[in-house]
């Protein structure tokens, strides 16, 4: 009875700091989504409340898609995520598979060069990066954009997907070897549905830093037409006055493609994250 009790009391423990975390993590996001459907002065008067039909409006929401080119921002910020997150799933499977499946010269040296990547922000490249994108005329594209995030999401990817690729049967490689499969055909036929999981974490974790991120756009691709949402969202902040409707409307819409990534991926992104916690 009492090792009953200890793992209850354990057991309930753990869903309490669980609970208690998730609500702190969601705060943020729920005073953002609820003060964005709120007059400024509500916004300033009862931040904490939920609107009522004396404080709702929609000024906000109206002001964004009124003032710029708020949808553009929001294309250009959705066509630099998906090629960045796709190529970097093709290129980090790619070379995950080369280094957990090929034994040869430096492979434990290339392995711990792609992974001091994880450790060492891009950002402290931010002047040789910027000086190589005005040498080949990619300022103010979303190229630019696109290149940056790829070489950034590349080592977190080589190091999870390598992981989860070392753990594919050899047998099942072999017998598709023996059947006359090619490499290229193992690799996209027979290890990439096994490790969905591996790919949807990778995705996730990838997307979030590509789609929040302001300070490559600023630097990078700063003029109207390539402007992202993050920093199109930052015209309604100004030295002196900021239109708090507006920016609150804004991050709210920018939030909405991540929930719903998250709502498309958490099974896999779940066993992805567990299953590298049993290995």
């Amino acid at each position: 009875m009492s090792k009953a009790r200890s793992s209850l009391l354990r057991s309930g423990l753990i869903h309490l700091a669980l609970i208690t975390y998730t609500l702190i993590a969601l705060f943020p996001v729920f005073l953002t989504l609820v003060n964005s459907l709120k007059a400024r002065n509500a916004i300033f008067r009862e931040p904490l409340a939920l609107p009522t039909p004396k404080t709702f409006s929609l000024v906000g929401y109206e002001t964004v898609l009124a003032q710029g080119d708020f949808l553009g921002y929001f294309q250009n910020s959705l066509i630099v995520t998906v090629v960045s997150i796709a190529l970097v799933l093709l290129f980090g499977a790619m070379a995950a598979f080369a280094l957990s499946e090929y034994r040869f010269r430096g492979n434990m040296l290339m392995g711990l060069y792609l992974a001091l990547g994880i450790m060492i922000p891009i950002r402290l490249g931010t002047v040789a990066i910027l000086q190589g994108m005005v040498a080949t005329g990619l300022v103010n594209t979303r190229t630019a954009l696109i290149l940056v995030y790829t070489a950034q999401g590349l080592p977190l990817a080589i190091f999870i997907l390598s992981e989860f690729m070392r753990t594919v049967s050899d047998d099942l490689k072999n017998a598709g070897r023996i059947d006359g499969l090619s490499e290229y055909a193992i690799f996209f036929r027979l290890v990439l549905p096994l490790v969905r999981p591996a790919m949807a974490t990778v995705a996730v974790f990838t997307m979030i830093p590509i789609w929040n991120d302001l300070w490559f756009p600023l630097i990078l691709a700063p003029g109207e037409a390539t402007k992202t949402i993050t920093l199109g969202a930052q015209m309604f902040i100004g030295q002196y006055v900021t239109n708090w409707n507006a920016v609150l409307s804004a991050l709210s819409l920018a939030i909405l493609p991540v929930l719903v990534l998250y709502v498309i991926f958490s099974r896999q992104l779940i066993r992805g994250i567990t299953s590298g916690a049993v290995k």
